[in-house]
């Protein structure tokens, strides 16, 4: 069963995350897509009150009556919410004020550790939790770097070690046949890997290497994002609305690439994995390279015998339920089926993915124009 050390150690790396954070760092939210990282401290902070504390301990005593508005994300089952292109606006509460929110819900569920047999039913709730935070700890990493990378001075105040450059080449060929898709076995799982199932592939290759800058940048001086044969109709809409011509945080100063990192501006290193790419972009390099993007359960049933965990994979599979998905019952339930629609799922994890929060099971899943994860391009054939 769960302990309190578990719960504080999960809790303490959100915050060593934004310990070289100036306050100023803490409010910005640069876009309606993206939440500033005092929202998120907050938000983590008030899964646990809200569904942990409040909900399972009569003795606690609510922070604040106000937080629950404040910091609700999308839970209709809990009240009415703030606007999510809001929460940069709100100056107060102070990023002080949101550390004491963490501490005494830190101090409020370790005593209820302390009085409570810890059955089944709150082990899941707080393993749930946990795993909350760890999805909120990439978010932070991901949702800061957009913010600060509108900064024209390139804020330093991470290394993730964002661009590691790979070594695998070659192609694995995966025999037709029945393969088993979704999770099973012991450990925690998300909703929507549930309804282990059989699906028939037929025979197929994926790459074992992700594609690189340097490729990526061949399609680039190949006309790739002029040249509409290789675009879908909404990516070729998108494309030309916003009149993208590179990746995402790419910068070109005197004839040389650069790009913004949580570490400052660097020289690009053409051999890492390309980052920060839409479906869009995905789907059109694999249409310039004669390929494709890999299905989801292509994906899962070749991930043994290649290297993952650089980036978050697109593939072409929409995010829809397993067979015999069923959502939990409760505000619980709005996790993740209330998103199947309109989503692309992406497989595999990144480098700013929090540590043992990774399996080949794992369905993320994003809008076709999103940018500001570390996603990259897995080929297929």
């Amino acid at each position: 069963m769960i302990n309190f050390e578990q719960f504080k150690s999960v809790r303490g790396l959100t915050e060593e995350l934004s310990e070289n954070l100036e306050t100023e760092d803490f409010v910005i939210q640069a876009s309606e897509e993206v939440s500033p990282t005092k929202w998120h401290l907050a938000h983590t902070t008030w899964f646990f009150e809200t569904f942990v504390l409040k909900e399972l301990d009569p003795e606690y005593s609510e922070f604040h009556p106000d937080f629950n508005f404040l910091f609700n994300s999308y839970y209709n089952g809990k009240g009415d919410r703030t606007q999510r292109d809001h929460r940069g606006l709100m100056t107060r509460p102070t990023v002080r004020e949101v550390f004491a929110y963490r501490d005494h819900v830190n101090r409020g569920v370790e005593r209820f550790f302390q009085k409570t047999e810890i059955n089944q039913k709150i082990h899941d709730l707080m393993v749930l939790g946990l795993n909350h935070e760890q999805q909120h700890q990439e978010l932070l990493l991901t949702d800061l770097k957009y913010n600060l990378s509108l900064n024209p001075l390139f804020p330093v105040v991470l290394d993730c070690n964002e661009y590691k450059v790979q070594d695998a080449e070659g192609w694995v060929k995966m025999t037709e046949g029945l393969y088993e898709i979704g999770f099973e076995g012991d450990g925690f799982s998300y909703d929507n890997e549930h309804g282990r199932h059989k699906v028939f592939l037929e025979p197929f290759e994926i790459s074992k290497s992700l594609v690189t800058n340097r490729e990526f940048l061949e399609f680039m001086e190949a006309g790739g994002y002029e040249d509409h044969n290789f675009w879908h109709s909404e990516g070729w809409d998108w494309l030309n609305k916003h009149e993208f011509d590179k990746p995402l945080y790419w910068h070109k100063q005197n004839d040389q690439f650069f790009y913004y990192t949580l570490n400052g501006l660097k020289p690009i290193e053409w051999d890492a994995p390309v980052a920060h790419i839409s479906f869009y972009e995905a789907a059109a390099y694999a249409a310039w390279k004669g390929c494709r993007l890999p299905t989801e359960f292509e994906w899962e049933a070749a991930s043994d015998q290649f290297d993952w965990g650089q980036r978050w994979e697109w593939t072409s599979s929409a995010y829809l339920p397993y067979p015999r998905y069923a959502k939990a019952p409760g505000a619980i339930g709005e996790y993740n089926g209330k998103f199947m629609v309109n989503q692309m799922v992406l497989r595999g994890a990144s480098i700013a993915t929090s540590p043992n929060h990774s399996r080949k099971t794992y369905r993320n899943f994003f809008s076709t124009p999103s940018r500001w994860q570390f996603s990259g391009i897995r080929l297929a054939k």
